[in-house]
């Protein structure tokens, strides 16, 4: 190359390539803060809904690599220096530099519990703060996202807390291990970096393996277990390792792979959304970019990514990550709880105005909590490290427990005053419901049965006696009431909307000395057809199977009478393409119908519930945060119906043997359907009745049944 007036020797020289160049950087990188502030950034981009930043999730990644690079590169540095590692000395650093400034932000959560959240929320949070303190919220995440009570639940304000979770839990296991690979490489005679090297296969390669597939199976509990993350920090571990090789590279090399990094992270975050399955291999992109944009910075060279991650403002949004992250999202859950519209989402430009004055207590804790602490010698020392890990983990368990007994004082006291006295639940409208003043809205909420503060578990019995089938299995899991051997048998079979009737139907057994058996599942009607199931959607297959083998005990079981109901929310899959409008009613309808004729062809009489209205509320939260406005917790009539559908009646139709009972006028009175009839809550979410109102619709069953000549 020759030179020309633009390009001096040095520049020629940097614009070739050293030979040699210097040895990767080990200490302090201004490139790797900049790295930080890319992840945060895109995290912080996607809470808010900004357009366009449909996978900005994997900011979450980003840090996972970060984070297995660093603690890796110190420990191994460690172990080459002195030959052994010094737990104190590590568990001290990551004790003085995570926990303090989560300890604030979890207590200042369970304070803002207390004085904003509705008491029905109380309980929900108050575990999921405790289960934070541990770091073993994302287990409980995990289990939630299976469970079908839990699945409508408003989001915590400690959810994001996860990804901490599972980067404690590696910090935990991934110390140990070294020190067995230690002692590996010394009886072998191996050298350090090998014997690490096979520490890390062991652990990467089972864990994408595991991630490919459980993201496959159960994506909900795949995002959150640590056991499909932990091949991401094992990138950023390996990457430690082989750091020294990075030194051959030319400089134009690593120009292209930092930069190339950089549009790895970008293309994920612009090109995946909510329905690419994730983490699973769809996370390798932003993983393997995130290592080469740590291998490309390791070596000093102009031009490169690192130069743009190193600016001044990119590494001050960097030492602010942290505290950032651990505050935004409950800035953003709480303003989701004022601003969101019907569909529970905010406008992203208030999203992005509620993140932007998270920075307001990010940079408090930063500056008073986090980084005294972080670079303070004293706390290195035995008693001030055990000192802060039982403070930091204590104080918010402790500001939980304490919420929580004040809650269980209030619910004993509840439970102490009884119901709300006169008439009951649906007893109060008499024959006509349609004109009973007892189908208004009350002013104010008053005392109900069931308190306001259990309404949200006044489920049917099925779920706590452990007969109501999970996501996952197919197998029927049955449950019987009323008089076990009864000359009449009736069962009842369907999904959650199903579920709901049972305890109706108990007490009307108890009347008539029926046998009751249930047969539900979650999110799984009686029918025959292909439906999907959660984001991204997959083939619900546990479904099909539990039909068919539902119906199979159905026809063999000698029932009198088979009761029926389910929603109208699915997502019908047919040949592939994903029925919407009036075809997946007409597929659903059908469907139904299909599924009841060879019941009746056994001699079953077939009886189908209405499908509820779909209030669209979540009534006992709305009542909580406006006792003294129980008509900003009503839905209009028309619109909670349209939503239910006409699916049952019109199956009827089709299936004309089976029989039609509608209790929506005992449900929904009125032009606005009432959260209090009688001075009972009658629904326990947004679409689900409580077990007590449902209990007192068994007379007005029983009518409607006598009506049509089934009983007598």
């Amino acid at each position: 190359m020759t030179s020309t007036p633009l390009m001096t020797p040095a520049a020629e020289a940097a614009e070739a390539g050293p030979r040699r160049p210097a040895a990767p950087t080990t200490g302090h990188r201004a490139d790797i803060q900049g790295l930080r502030a890319v992840a945060v950034l895109l995290v912080l981009a996607y809470h808010a809904g900004v357009p366009g930043i449909t996978g900005g999730f994997v900011g979450v990644d980003v840090f996972f690599v970060i984070s297995g690079f660093l603690i890796t590169g110190l420990i191994v540095r460690e172990v080459e220096r002195t030959g052994r590692l010094s737990f104190r000395r590590f568990y001290a650093r990551r004790i003085r530099r995570l926990l303090p400034a989560t300890a604030v932000v979890l207590l200042a959560t369970a304070l803002a519990t207390a004085v904003a959240l509705p008491v029905t929320r109380w309980e929900s949070v108050l575990r999921d703060i405790a289960a934070s303190a541990l770091y073993v919220v994302n287990w409980r995440l995990a289990a939630q996202s299976v469970d079908y009570l839990a699945s409508e639940q408003a989001s915590s304000p400690v959810q994001h807390f996860w990804s901490l979770a599972v980067e404690e839990q590696f910090y935990v296991v991934w110390p140990l291990v070294i020190v067995a690979f230690i002692a590996l490489h010394r009886r072998l005679g191996w050298t350090l970096r090998r014997a690490l090297a096979v520490g890390l296969a062991l652990i990467a390669v089972p864990s994408l393996l595991w991630s490919a597939y459980y993201t496959a199976t159960s994506p909900a509990q795949a995002y959150f277990v640590t056991t499909t993350r932990l091949w991401e920090l094992a990138v950023g571990a390996f990457l430690v390792l082989v750091l020294h090789r990075v030194s051959a590279l030319p400089t134009p090399v690593l120009r292209i792979v930092g930069w190339g990094g950089l549009v790895g992270i970008a293309s994920s975050a612009l090109l995946y959304t909510t329905a690419t399955p994730f983490p699973g291999l769809a996370a390798l992109l932003p993983v393997l970019s995130t290592a080469a944009v740590l291998a490309a910075g390791s070596v000093p060279h102009a031009g490169g990514a690192a130069w743009f991650l190193s600016w001044q403002p990119m590494r001050q949004i960097g030492d602010l990550s942290y505290s950032l992250y651990l505050w935004h999202w409950p800035f953003v859950v709480a303003g989701t709880a004022v601003f969101g519209g019907e569909d529970g989402q905010i406008w992203w430009v208030v999203g992005v105005l509620l993140v932007c004055t998270s920075v307001v207590p990010a940079w408090f804790t930063y500056v008073v909590v986090e980084r005294p602490i972080h670079t303070s010698r004293p706390f290195l020392r035995g008693r001030a490290v055990l000192a802060t890990l039982l403070v930091c983990t204590l104080l918010p368990i402790g500001a939980a427990a304490a919420l929580q007994n004040s809650l269980d004082r209030r619910i004993e006291a509840a439970a102490d005053r009884g119901g709300g006295g006169g008439a009951f639940g649906a007893a109060a409208l008499g024959d006509d419901p349609t004109t009973s003043p007892a189908g208004e809205v009350p002013q104010e909420l008053g005392t109900t049965t069931p308190d306001i503060t259990v309404a949200a578990k006044d489920n049917a019995a099925v779920y706590t006696d452990g007969c109501h089938q999970d996501q996952e299995h197919s197998e029927p899991l049955s449950c019987t009431y009323g008089t076990p051997g009864a000359d009449i048998k009736v069962a009842l079979v369907g999904d959650s909307h199903a579920a709901q009737w049972q305890p109706t139907l108990s007490a009307l057994a108890e009347r008539r000395g029926w046998q009751v058996d249930t047969y539900t599942k979650s999110a799984c009607s009686f029918f025959d057809v292909d439906v999907l199931l959660g984001d991204p959607p997959t083939r619900y297959t546990s479904c099909s199977e539990w039909n068919q083998a539902v119906t199979q005990v159905l026809r063999s079981s000698n029932y009198d009478i088979v009761f029926t109901s389910g929603s109208n929310q699915y997502k019908i899959d047919e040949d592939g393409l994903v029925l919407s409008g009036e075809a997946a009613d007409d597929a659903l309808a059908a469907s139904y119908a299909r599924s009841w004729l060879p019941l009746v062809e056994a001699g079953i009489e077939v009886v189908a519930l209405a499908n509820t209205p779909w209030v669209g509320i979540d009534v006992p939260d709305c009542l909580a945060a406006n006792p003294s406005d129980v008509a900003s917790c009503a839905a209009e009539r028309k619109d909670a119906l349209d939503t239910a559908g006409t699916e049952q009646a019109r199956a009827t139709e089709l299936a004309p043997a089976a029989h039609l009972v509608d209790l929506n006028a005992w449900i929904c009175p009125r032009e606005q359907c009432s959260p209090v009839i009688g001075g009972v809550i009658t629904y326990r979410d947004s679409h689900h009745i409580t077990a007590t109102y449902a209990r007192t619709l068994a007379p007005v069953l029983q009518a409607q049944l006598e009506a049509k000549g089934l009983i007598k």
